[in-house]
């Protein structure tokens, strides 16, 4: 048997491995995607193969924790496509004003950059106050960082620019206390915030929202899961509720594309209809 051949085995009972033992589901995550990231996982765990990994991760919940960052590469950053948070601002934000109180989720957080991002811009529109944000993900570790709202300093200048460009109203500086490397966000801005484990593989709606926002998550899925996730967020989008995706994401050819109108094309948001 060809050694890709064997390695591709490997991969879908490292998989199976994790799922049965761990309870996380990446079986219908793009393949070449898992592949890329395991790659890499095997140099930094020291595993001389896939089975070895497989064997460790068994054995060993911290190995899996360690693996479970490489799956999930925690990447994201403030006001990330600041066009998209300027869509929001201009086109979503007015029609939100209309509800006397809001659930915003944010689905595959990450290590928090959207939630505060969201949270500035609910504030400068008046809405933080009335609004509950719930934000998920798969990895504890990048929900406990969120939580502490502590970013890099050496980051900020960038965010700083992504802000302005996402129609800022403030300095952004305003919202946040540096401190020698990094800097930590208001606590106003979680206060609303509710930080849970929740996998758009294996869970279900836990509540009715007016927005959801997972960007950049799906384009790590098959389409199976992608028409899985798609429908999690049409079954917790109230009626003509918002849904916001990444730049290279769409609804267009899934199974619920006809559930949803486009409201802004370039910046990937869409109304339930």
């Amino acid at each position: 048997m060809a050694p890709e051949r064997t390695r591709d085995i490997e991969l879908r009972l490292l998989i199976e491995a994790i799922y049965l033992k761990y309870n996380y589901d990446f079986r219908d995550y793009s393949g070449a995607s898992l592949k890329r990231r395991v790659r890499h996982a095997l140099v930094q765990l020291e595993c001389q193969s896939i089975s070895a990994l497989q064997e460790k991760i068994l054995y060993d919940a911290g190995a899996f924790m360690q693996l479970l960052q490489y799956l999930t590469i925690p990447v994201s950053e403030m006001f990330r496509d600041p066009d998209y948070f300027l869509a929001l601002r201009q086109q979503v934000m007015p029609v939100l004003h209309t509800y006397p109180s809001l659930r915003i989720w944010i689905a595959g957080c990450s290590t928090g950059e959207e939630v505060y991002s969201m949270a500035i811009l609910l504030k400068e529109e008046g809405l933080l106050e009335r609004s509950i944000i719930y934000a998920t993900d798969i990895n504890p570790v990048s929900l406990e960082r969120a939580e502490r709202g502590i970013f890099a300093q050496d980051n900020m200048r960038a965010y700083t620019e992504n802000y302005q460009a996402a129609g800022g109203r403030q300095a952004l500086s305003d919202y946040y206390t540096a401190a020698y490397d990094g800097v930590i966000f208001d606590k106003s801005l979680r206060a609303n915030v509710t930080f849970a484990d929740h996998s758009l593989a294996t869970d279900t709606v836990f509540a009715e929202t007016h927005l959801v926002s997972c960007r950049n998550v799906l384009i790590y899925f098959n389409k199976p899961l992608q028409d899985r996730a798609f429908g999690l967020f049409h079954e917790s989008l109230c009626h003509r509720g918002f849904l916001g995706l990444g730049g290279k994401e769409s609804i267009d050819f899934s199974s619920y594309a006809r559930s949803f109108e486009t409201l802004c094309r370039p910046e990937r948001i869409f109304r339930k209809l």
